[in-house]
């Protein structure tokens, strides 16, 4: 089932989410939702917290970006990234590698907003996986950026968070009139 995607202002972005601590029906069942809202939405993340659930979960599908490379290595052997597509990541634990690196972001939340973000090249991740395995792998370019800009999600930060003080300006009136239109929605719930 298709979810609503939230939106700039609305409070449920800035929750840190619990950790989830069993692969229920019912987790199981939100991933499949969000998986088909993402899909519908022609993203290659989402959190918990786009949909209104405050859980250390995030969906990752980068399969229909082919412009913006990604790498992945498992137990430290480089393959294709596309090998464990599409990505679940519940209670992942993110280590930096590397340098920060500029890149274009934008995000379900902020439709239409775009920044160059920096973050690291590549992560170090710790997850558990929808059977309720231990995952870990190292990703980069595409991949490292998704999974860093969706673990930001899973602690309440948001992508304007990491943008420069001129971007932020730049985007303010946007930013401004999609807070006050999405409390604006809020209210008449």
């Amino acid at each position: 089932m298709k979810l609503s995607v939230r939106k700039y202002g609305d409070p449920v972005l800035r929750r840190k989410g619990v950790l989830v601590a069993e692969v229920t029906p019912e987790v199981r069942q939100l991933i499949a939702d969000m998986f088909e809202t993402m899909e519908a939405s022609h993203g290659v993340g989402l959190a918990a917290q786009q949909v209104g659930h405050a859980l250390q979960l995030t969906v990752i599908d980068i399969r229909p970006i082919e412009d913006r490379p990604s790498t992945l290595e498992l137990k430290g052997k480089a393959v294709d990234p596309k090998s464990i597509m599409p990505l679940v990541l519940l209670n992942p634990v993110v280590q930096p590698v590397g340098e920060p690196v500029a890149g274009s972001e934008g995000c379900l939340s902020f439709p239409k907003l775009y920044a160059e973000i920096e973050r690291p090249e590549s992560v170090d991740v710790t997850a558990t996986n929808e059977r309720g395995e231990t995952i870990a792998f190292r990703a980069g370019g595409l991949l490292g950026r998704c999974i860093q800009h969706e673990t930001d999600h899973l602690n309440g930060i948001l992508f304007i968070d990491r943008m420069s003080r001129n971007d932020r300006e730049e985007l303010k009136p946007d930013l401004d009139d999609l807070q006050a239109a999405t409390k604006a929605a809020l209210k008449k719930k």
